[in-house]
């Protein structure tokens, strides 16, 4: 037998510590039964595509499992192939809270940051 060394597959998104620190917060919240968060990016807004963070009751077959200190992220299977080797982190300021991302695949959005064009 040969041993093969594999090597570790990268995140396919990462997360910044005030992202990992806002899903505690929401999984310490989170209604019964929830299993975690998840990210997906449905179609909407003038570019196309949004980001949509929800809870999730159950983890789906093809949905991408990143484990946090508090809680657990799901990326939705079919938006995947939009966000790999995204940046998510949670902002605040005097007038806004939400989480931003930083996506290299991303070739446009909408002036108002609702929505990206890959």
């Amino acid at each position: 037998m040969t041993d093969v060394k594999t090597r570790a597959r990268p995140a396919a998104l990462n997360l910044t510590a005030a992202a990992e620190a806002r899903i505690a917060d929401l999984m310490a919240r989170a209604p019964e039964g929830s299993v975690g968060v998840k990210l997906s990016t449905p179609r909407r807004g003038c570019s196309g595509l949004a980001y949509s963070v929800d809870y999730v009751s159950e983890a789906k077959a093809f949905d991408e499992r990143i484990d946090t200190p508090g809680g657990t992220l799901f990326v939705d299977g079919g938006s995947i192939l939009y966000l790999v080797g995204s940046k998510m982190d949670w902002v605040e300021d005097d007038f806004a809270a939400g989480f931003t991302f930083e996506n290299p695949n991303a070739k446009g959005a909408c002036g108002c940051g609702e929505s990206f064009t890959v």
